[in-house]
């Protein structure tokens, strides 16, 4: 065998130069990143005053709540006595609820106020999202302007419409109807600037890939992008749901037949009639707030999820 025959082996290439903050960026990038803390540090002491601080905070937050727990079921000589204010003398009892329970129509107006929370809650997630989704993804003439316009429309306090809104359903004969009570409230610019930002955050490579499969706008935003966002729509169903269950103002201006009274506007008109009577009116608040929180135990869930994901993590 001769020289020309041996396998020639090629010289190993000089590694490549990597210029030093290149390389030290990329050991950055690999280096673990420190946990961030809510706490002041990572000292015993240090958590004890931060968990200390929240536990105050707590109840401060929860004293009127038990306050008014306590009130409903006094009767109406011990909730004016500022002695006996934790224990009653005369016992705890259900009078103020038996009492609010037969004095007002409180089945009915309860009923008033959870198909119109629900109208109002199914149409503004609609609605929102529609045009969040328009906003969002799609070109069309005057979209920037007309974004700026909703965004500055969250500014506008809903006392200042109220007039407007009178007068339009006083125009279209709808005055002491449903829909009268429903449709202002389903004007909310904020979820329509909350659910764009939202739509924003998803992958635009799941548009294309519907796109190419021939899916258009209305394929796209019922089969693509709302089962993503299906924490965020909860979040918003939630706080919407709540805010038109609050509502007073606008119900009551609204109608003023009886049988469409919503449960803020018939437990008023119960105190109104008999005069101030803490236990009543505390029991009366707390038959109000139980709806909200049951939704919002069975919901809360969903509010830290849209919070916590964004895009494939919100499936």
């Amino acid at each position: 065998m001769t020289s020309t025959d041996l396998p020639v082996r090629s010289a190993p290439s000089p590694a490549p130069h990597v210029p030093g903050s290149v390389r030290a960026l990329a050991d950055r990038r690999r280096a673990p990143r420190p946990r961030a803390h809510l706490t002041l540090g990572d000292g015993r002491t240090a958590r004890v005053l931060a968990l200390a601080a929240l536990a105050v905070m707590a109840l401060v937050w929860l004293l009127p709540m038990a306050w008014a727990l306590l009130t409903a079921f006094k009767s109406e000589q011990d909730a004016s006595d500022p002695v006996h204010w934790f224990l009653p003398s005369h016992g705890f009892t259900l009078r103020g609820f038996s009492s609010v329970w037969e004095r007002g129509d409180l089945p009915l107006w309860m009923l008033n106020s959870f198909l119109i929370s629900a109208a109002v809650t199914v149409i503004t997630v609609l609605v929102s999202a529609m045009a969040g989704y328009a906003f969002s993804r799609t070109l069309f003439a005057g979209r920037r302007w007309l974004f700026a316009l909703t965004v500055a429309a969250v500014l506008v306090p809903p006392q200042i419409l109220i007039v407007p809104w009178f007068q339009q359903m006083l125009s279209l004969g709808l005055l002491d109807t449903y829909a009268a009570v429903i449709l202002p409230q389903t004007v909310a610019p904020v979820m329509v600037f909350i659910l764009k930002k939202h739509f924003d955050s998803l992958p635009h490579e799941l548009e294309e890939a519907a796109r190419i499969d021939g899916a258009g706008h209305w394929r796209i935003f019922w089969s693509v992008l709302l089962p993503l966002s299906r924490p965020m729509l909860a979040a918003v169903s939630i706080f919407v749901f709540i805010g038109a269950w609050n509502n007073f103002l606008w119900p009551f201006i609204s109608t003023s037949d009886p049988a469409l009274m919503t449960l803020p506007v018939g437990i008023t008109s119960v105190k109104d009639a008999y005069g101030i009577q803490y236990a009543q009116s505390m029991a009366s608040a707390v038959l109000a707030a139980l709806p909200l929180v049951v939704v919002f135990m069975f919901f809360q869930r969903h509010i830290v999820k849209s919070v916590s994901t964004t895009g494939l993590g919100g499936q």
